[in-house]
């Protein structure tokens, strides 16, 4: 069967693909490392992408060492985050409001799906207003494994009551697309800072240059 003809529901990752907070999230991560004297290579920093806290501390300390102090650090970057979020507030990626409009016109049911702990997600979605549009949010830490593990989307798929087979996972990062794909659902993925590796574009059923082209896709 077609894949978009068994769609039932879509889940969205958060940052990275519906808002555009990885570059921010990014910049808040070096200028914290600087203030401790680290440099982390981007071929390291882009491994984090799409991870729980957990899993982003075993890559910075897999390339930064056993001792890189990443609570303290981490701390200093969500308030350089938290410091330019107040100034300039939250962007979305172009297309996220059509595409959320769509959805509800077919009618499906939506999720969001984000390795982010759930009050920050909460918080980002409310700052953007997006917090009502969505019938279910899951943070990373009310799973107990992180993407690429698949339990974050088998816990939304749960709470849509859909079964993960019908449903459709927009993604940004490898992980994302992983933990989709070990699922059972349809990974979508939507490149932000990084093209998918060889192996994770083997796994997506598409992979689309934005969230505009996901809506000609339904």
């Amino acid at each position: 069967m077609n894949p978009q003809n068994r769609c039932s529901a879509v889940i969205f990752d958060m940052d990275g693909l519906m808002l555009d907070t990885e570059n921010i999230s990014r910049n808040a991560w070096h200028r914290a490392l600087a203030d401790w004297n680290y440099t982390i290579p981007d071929e390291v920093y882009l491994q984090a992408i799409g991870r729980t806290i957990q899993g982003t501390a075993q890559v910075f300390r897999a390339g930064l060492g056993e001792d890189f102090p990443f609570d303290k650090v981490r701390q200093r970057k969500r308030q350089y985050v938290d410091e330019h979020i107040a100034e300039h507030g939250i962007p979305i990626k172009p297309g996220l409001l059509e595409l959320i409009d769509r959805i509800d016109e077919l009618p499906l049911p939506k999720a969001v799906a984000s390795s982010t702990e759930k009050e920050l997600v909460i918080q980002k979605l409310t700052i953007t207003r997006l917090i009502e549009r969505f019938d279910a949010i899951i943070g990373g830490d009310e799973i107990q494994n992180g993407k690429p593990a698949p339990d974050i989307f088998l816990a939304a798929a749960e709470r849509l009551d859909v079964p993960p087979e019908r449903c459709m996972v927009l993604e940004d990062s490898d992980a994302g697309v992983q933990a989709a794909h070990a699922a059972g659902m349809i990974p979508i993925a939507v490149p932000d800072l990084k093209p998918p590796s060889p192996e994770t574009a083997a796994l997506a059923y598409r992979i689309l240059p934005s969230l505009h082209e996901v809506i000609a896709f339904l």
